[in-house]
């Protein structure tokens, strides 16, 4: 069967909506035309045109995802995708009903998410505040660990963030984080330092760029990139430094532990889970109960390793 021109046609629309609907991020956007693209093309080789198929071809697709491999989240996101498509096809009229609406899905494993000790983290900061190749270089490198430890950004909210949201030393950042939704985060001391420091040493060379014919940055961090800031690759790269200079385990380290970190030791002193959930920018609250299952983890693994009734008993005749 030649290319279903008109089920590409359909996911396009579907894809413009989610962004301007629904506020979709270009992430999601781009999963959900990678996992319909690979849906499409799997139907056209059973001679199944997408926008038509029944629940019993939409469950043969799960099947076959199954038999090649396919890990079980991977699974459940091209499920949820063509859930959403679907669901959509039928809003809009283009059939009569959601063949994947009772379908139910593998679910996500719920893995515990990896974390960082707070002494990991100070000497993460330690190593940025070393590395780099110029002063601008370290001083960059120093205020995105602070800001990054000290809010739990994602990474892609800290590395587009506008520089008019650090002016006037702010207490505050308003962030724009999934779906185009604000929200207010504090700031620590160290962090508006670091973002003091920072705002000098870019501004002088905004300056120096202008004067040069180059367009003003509205980044806190600017790029001469195609993003117009530092990239979350850059900066995934970056931390994977930082983490070998500090002697902390690069494998353990990525932007999201240190997001993990700052949820995990805000819930160790106290903090309400409500508040972390709106720090996070969660949607739902039961996304931010993870935490608490790490906390318990560690408890667990704090007591196996330091009561002394925890211990193995000593064999015994033999001597103590």
């Amino acid at each position: 069967m030649a290319r279903n021109i008109d089920s590409l046609q359909r996911i396009a629309t579907f894809l413009d909506a989610q962004a301007a609907e629904a506020g979709a991020s270009e992430n999601t956007l781009s999963a959900y035309a990678r996992d319909l693209k690979d849906a499409l093309e799997w139907f056209e080789t059973k001679q199944v045109i997408l926008l038509s198929a029944s629940r019993n071809e939409v469950e043969s697709y799960l099947v076959h995802c199954e038999s090649i491999g396919l890990a079980q989240s991977t699974r459940a996101r091209r499920l949820s995708a063509l859930k959403q498509f679907f669901r959509f096809a039928y809003e809009e009229g283009w059939r009569d009903d959601n063949p994947a609406l009772q379908i139910k899905g593998p679910g996500r494993a719920r893995k515990l998410p990896k974390t960082l000790s707070l002494d990991e983290v100070e000497r993460l900061i330690d190593a940025a505040r070393q590395s780099g190749r110029s002063t601008a270089d370290r001083v960059r490198n120093t205020c995105l660990m602070e800001l990054l430890y000290a809010t739990g950004m994602r990474v892609s909210e800290l590395v587009s963030l506008p520089v008019s949201a650090a002016r006037g030393d702010p207490r505050m950042l308003l962030v724009r984080g999934k779906g185009g939704k604000e929200r207010m985060v504090p700031l620590s001391p160290p962090a508006r330092d670091a973002i003091t420091a920072w705002l000098g040493l870019r501004d002088a060379a905004e300056d120096a760029a202008r004067a040069k014919g180059h367009p003003p940055s509205p980044y806190l961090f600017p790029s001469r990139g195609k993003a117009g800031h530092l990239t979350r690759h850059r900066f995934y790269l970056l931390i994977k430094e930082f983490a070998l200079h500090a002697g902390v385990d690069p494998a353990n380290v990525t932007p999201h532990t240190l997001r993990h970190a700052f949820a995990t030791h805000l819930l160790a002193n106290g903090a309400d889970l409500r508040a972390i959930q709106t720090l996070l920018g969660h949607a739902d609250v039961s996304t931010t109960e993870i935490y608490t299952h790490v906390l318990d983890a560690q408890l667990r693994e704090l007591v196996l390793d330091h009561h002394p009734l925890a211990k193995p008993a000593p064999e015994a005749g033999k001597d103590e």
